[in-house]
């Protein structure tokens, strides 16, 4: 077949590029749904607290995943600077995936416990405190804003229906949990838990 009669019949060409990508996809992407190293947790990942959870949702309505990843690659670059790459075994929990694509800022797969909880609320309150190059908008109204976690538990419970391991327990006291503390405190606690289960 001449590539001349498929340029000038554009359905046919549509046709022909679905064909296309429905392979690629098919020998690519099918696969990873079926290696256990795709699709089952690392060794000792546990689910978000209520509180990290909330902090969570602080984290992608601010917008946060915007400027940075939790993503590291499988470069000598990258994983001198940030430490081990990631793997998907780490992410198993996460809806959505926050592995971001722009970096703005600095990759925080591995940022937590890298700072203490006081550097990161100063970074958050003010960001040229503690890196004055840094063109991070300041968050003051996180440390006036209180939860209420009259959802926490719903959110629980939508992620527990697709395969996020919480307990009753958890989702009961869900509420107690994360009641009256403010927004700052939540995603402090969200950013210490980033990556402290990989040790390699």
């Amino acid at each position: 077949m001449r590539h001349e009669i498929i340029e000038k019949n554009i359905g046919l060409m549509i046709a022909l590029i679905i064909v296309a990508i429905s392979f690629g996809a098919m020998v690519e992407i099918v696969p990873l749904f079926f290696m256990q190293k795709t699709t089952q947790p690392v060794e000792n990942l546990k689910p978000l607290t209520a509180l990290e959870l909330e902090g969570r949702d602080i984290y992608i309505r601010e917008g946060c995943v915007g400027c940075h990843t939790q993503m590291i690659r499988p470069f000598r670059a990258e994983t001198e600077r940030y430490g081990p790459y990631s793997v998907a075994g780490e992410s198993v929990y996460d809806h959505p995936h926050l592995w971001g694509s722009k970096r703005t800022g600095p990759d925080l797969a591995r940022v937590g416990q890298r700072y203490s909880d006081e550097w990161h609320r100063a970074h958050l309150y003010n960001p040229r405190d503690v890196v004055p190059e840094s063109n991070m908008p300041s968050f003051p109204w996180l440390f006036n804003s209180t939860l209420d976690g009259n959802m926490t538990a719903k959110k629980m419970l939508a992620l527990r229906s697709v395969g996020v391991p919480f307990t009753d327990a958890q989702i009961t006291t869900a509420k107690e949990d994360v009641r009256g503390k403010r927004e700052i405190d939540a995603l402090v606690a969200y950013l210490q838990q980033l990556g402290t289960v990989i040790k390699r």
